[in-house]
């Protein structure tokens, strides 16, 4: 088992990754966590807190060799309305649910879930399956620790 001794920053041209860690969304958010990489290599992560690997980025294991964070293909939901207000009252239902969503100007995606789409096309929602990676906003209680002096709002990734 490979332990990480260093999280690097994207582009850090550090030299051709010995392997990858294809990862989803709820996967890329770790503290402590033995990671499989594409190749079958057992990774170690212990961080002293929680933290979200974003794609790009490399972890650097105890020999120096560094695998690549990718963000896996997910089965996700793109939501779509007729205009912006629409889409900002769809966004509030599924805010209401605490569903994590990926929230962009034209759209909103979500993990799929057969009850949620019922829902928003009940709500006059366009609903479309699709493969791609997945980016969710994380709530003010996943930046920081419920005990942290910090604002979450202040520390956003």
């Amino acid at each position: 088992m490979l332990r990480v001794t260093t999280i690097l920053p994207k582009g850090h041209n550090l030299g051709t990754a010995f392997d990858t860690l294809v990862l989803e969304h709820d996967e890329r958010r770790v503290r402590r966590k033995l990671l499989r990489s594409a190749r079958g290599a057992e990774i170690l992560i212990d961080l002293a807190q929680t933290t979200t690997l974003e794609p790009g980025q490399g972890l650097q294991v105890e020999d120096g060799r560094i695998a690549e964070i990718v963000a896996a293909d997910e089965m996700l939901y793109e939501i779509r309305a007729g205009e912006p207000g629409h889409l900002l009252r769809l966004a509030w239902h599924i805010g209401n649910r605490h569903t994590p969503a990926q929230l962009e100007p034209e759209r909103i995606l979500i993990k799929r879930d057969h009850v949620l789409k019922t829902m928003l096309e009940g709500l006059g929602a366009t609903i479309a399956n699709v493969n791609e990676p997945f980016f969710a906003e994380h709530g003010a209680y996943h930046a920081h620790g419920h005990a942290d002096q910090g604002h979450a709002l202040l520390n956003r990734r």
